[in-house]
């Protein structure tokens, strides 16, 4: 997609892998929206902590990232021998896939990158492979993107009130999106509709990172504070909510995305609201078969406890909000039942939840 550079705009990636120096390059979305600055990650240990710390986050990108960190780490060892080499990409392996536990992308990602390493002969051969699988993997989450836009396209439909949470847009993937795929497809027809931006805190994704994408998209939207959500529909202001995710279980069509996404959920059941998750095929964990077993994330109480932002001479700086002395809980993430959503926007189409299972042939 595009950024607003100097009142000129220029096309930009999230993630993108510099071959000759061996580093993983990203916009850095804690910068956002007030500064925007692409970072080079020179290690894969360097890359990992960048998931983790939220450098770069959402599910496509941070599986293309770790992707192009296995690579990395691979690229990192000098020796000739394969046993050796295969162990020391189990460990970075297992480095980047603690770096954000709960998304199932980046485990996905490497295990692709893995295979196809498999069919080098040496070491050379092996590095050079992931590479190339690494790319491979980017390209084919930008095709996914695309491919969702095109099917969910026809659901916003002219003047709609579309509600999205958290930021599942191209800064969440390699490019495009997924929940906002749908939204930049039906622009491009000509259609006319306005997106209310869940703020999502604690870190604010909706406010800073969604509302920054449909500005300099040129979208019509609003920010909402995260509990004026109900409001808004129990008035009939909003007519369609479009989500993301960060793990989907193809057995049972729970949705693991960031929290608050289930009150979404269980709001617009309520008020009889068409609820959508938009999803790449790398999301979708094959092998767990209840929603309870997956992993989530507890983050630092800090994030609740305080946030960031400029002062009064533009300085960005962090604040306390909290009462001083107070403790806070801090998951990253909830799920969502399949009962409470319409259907799955994938790039095969958009499937019922509970029908993931059966077309998992197309899925795969």
């Amino acid at each position: 997609m595009n950024v607003i550079q100097r009142g000129k705009a220029k096309p930009f990636r999230t993630v993108e892998f510099d071959e000759r120096a061996n580093a993983v390059r990203l916009i850095d979305q804690r910068l956002l929206p007030h500064r925007f600055e692409v970072v080079a990650m020179p290690t894969h240990r360097e890359t990992a902590a960048a998931i983790r710390d939220m450098v770069v986050r959402g599910a496509g990108a941070i599986g293309a990232t770790a992707a192009f960190g296995l690579a990395q780490g691979a690229r990192e060892f000098r020796g000739r021998g394969l046993a050796a080499f295969e162990r020391h990409v189990e460990r970075v392996f297992l480095h980047l896939k603690e770096a954000r536990p709960t998304a199932v992308d980046p485990v996905n990602a490497m295990t692709g990158v893995r295979q196809q390493m498999a069919a080098g002969t040496s070491v050379a051969e092996q590095q050079s492979l992931a590479v190339e699988a690494a790319r491979a993997f980017a390209e084919e989450d930008v095709r996914h993107c695309r491919e969702i836009g095109e099917h969910g396209a026809p659901l916003i439909r002219e003047g709609m009130r579309v509600l999205t949470h958290c930021n599942a847009g191209w800064l969440a993937f390699v490019d495009v999106g997924t929940a906002t795929a749908p939204l930049y497809a039906a622009q491009a027809a000509g259609r006319k509709f306005h997106v209310y931006c869940d703020e999502t805190r604690p870190r604010c994704q909706g406010a800073s990172l969604t509302a920054w994408e449909l500005h300099q998209q040129g979208i019509a939207h609003s920010v909402i504070a995260d509990n004026a959500a109900g409001h808004l529909m129990q008035r009939g202001e909003v007519d369609l909510v479009i989500v993301g995710s960060d793990r989907v279980l193809g057995r049972t069509g729970e949705v693991a995305n960031k929290i608050g996404t289930y009150t979404k959920a269980v709001l617009a059941k309520r008020h009889r609201i068409p609820f959508y998750v938009a999803i790449p095929l790398s999301t979708i964990d094959w092998e767990l078969t209840d929603g309870m077993q997956i992993p989530i994330e507890e983050r630092s109480p800090e994030e609740v406890l305080g946030a960031w932002g400029l002062d009064a001479d533009g300085r960005r700086t962090r604040v306390q909000v909290a009462n001083p002395g107070s403790p806070a809980r801090n998951p990253g993430f909830d799920v969502t039942p399949a009962e409470l959503i319409t259907g799955i926007i994938t790039p095969v189409g958009i499937l019922p939840p509970r029908h993931l299972w059966r077309n998992r042939e197309r899925l795969v």
